[in-house]
């Protein structure tokens, strides 16, 4: 069931924002001349994929996780997408894909080698990786890789599709701030 929620959720999104898509990708092609990043993650069952989000750091920034990025990566229109969450949108794209659910635990990078080994103790890589989940509207990020993961199993052993709605409206009414940057 939750599956049918994040196609119809995600293709109804990606439809009805297709406008704020074309002016986030021109402004972003005139903030950094590349305006959609793309990265390899940890998927379900840990297999790979490449996430993709409107850029908010330089180009040049090192692919590192976001709570060791610096503050001044972070572009001027990057301040803005991250602060209404707009930078996500084209996860959407991740979601129809099937990469990812709309709610779940964050995808991580492969070199968060502790987060990764945390999760894994926890069966978190069973299921797919979110948009957003009880994690995020805490604003538990991925420097405390072991409350994160103990918050992720948290969210999966108590999952419904009550609490799968719920988590998306306290996202979209503004609960959590995003990853933190140095």
């Amino acid at each position: 069931m939750i599956r049918l929620f994040d196609i119809v959720l995600s293709l109804i999104g990606l439809l009805l924002a297709f406008p704020v898509f074309v002016v986030i990708f021109i402004l972003g092609f005139i903030d950094t001349g590349s305006p959609l990043f793309r990265q390899q993650r940890v998927g379900r069952h840990q297999q790979p994929f490449i996430l993709v989000k409107f850029r908010t750091m330089k180009v040049e920034t090192a692919h590192v996780a976001t709570h060791l990025a610096s503050k001044s990566s972070i572009t001027p229109l990057g301040r803005i997408l991250r602060r209404i969450k707009l930078d996500e949108l084209p996860q959407l794209w991740n979601v129809l894909k099937g990469e990812m659910s709309l709610v779940g635990p964050r995808p991580c990078l492969y070199s968060q080698q502790e987060l990764i080994d945390q999760r894994e103790q926890r069966g978190v890589f069973n299921v797919r990786p979110g948009i957003t989940g009880l994690a995020q509207i805490n604003e538990i990020d991925m420097s405390t890789p072991e409350l994160l993961a103990q918050t992720d199993a948290k969210m999966i052993s108590e999952f419904s599709s009550k609490a799968y709605f719920h988590y998306l409206m306290l996202t979209v009414l503004g609960a959590g701030s995003g990853d933190r940057v140095r």
